[in-house]
């Protein structure tokens, strides 16, 4: 993708998450998108095919950086001296939320949240199934990869409604009702 393609995209998407902190998802047009971003018709269909591929893309977009595989030093954390475990990946993961955290608030506030949700538990299960492959299990691994998954998820949806917890603080929330170490 070209410069200019990249900049029309990230227009596009700061376009939708700025309607969707102020109407619901099934209330937005793409002609409502396509004036907020400024483009014509044409570009907008250019980069997507409907308002429901705009939303998969922007998570997407959202999860490439969140569910990185490298543990780096950043301007909000720095994870890039400890070694990688299921603690540190998650609370990785929750910093990179906690930065999307208006967008993110956005997409959680209508019916947007479901597709997201489930595109959320699509990347959390990879996270979760590899940690479980090193643990010996109480319980049939398909549940406890469910479980996990569910947990976590809406762990950051019920953190997203609630100011003032840290990344760190809510990755410890979670591992204190967590079944696993």
């Amino acid at each position: 993708m070209d410069r200019r393609q990249k900049k029309t995209r990230q227009a596009v998407f700061e376009a939708f998450t700025g309607l969707l902190e102020r109407k619901p998802y099934g209330k937005i047009s793409v002609q409502e998108i396509i004036d907020a971003a400024d483009i014509g018709r044409s570009t907008f269909y250019a980069h997507f095919e409907t308002k429901d591929e705009l939303l998969r893309a922007l998570c997407a977009d959202i999860f490439r950086h969140v569910f990185s595989e490298g543990l780096q030093r950043e301007s909000t954390h720095d994870f890039s001296t400890r070694e990688k475990d299921l603690r540190a990946e998650l609370a990785h993961i929750l910093y990179h939320l906690d930065d999307s955290r208006s967008c993110i608030r956005a997409i959680l506030s209508c019916e947007s949240g479901e597709i997201f949700m489930r595109y959320f538990k699509e990347h959390l299960a990879r996270v979760f199934a590899g940690e479980l492959e090193r643990q010996s299990a109480q319980a049939p691994r398909d549940y406890l990869l469910q479980h996990l998954v569910w947990d976590f998820a809406e762990t950051v949806r019920w953190w997203m409604k609630h100011d003032g917890y840290s990344a760190e603080e809510v990755s410890r929330f979670f591992f204190a009702a967590a079944p696993v170490t």
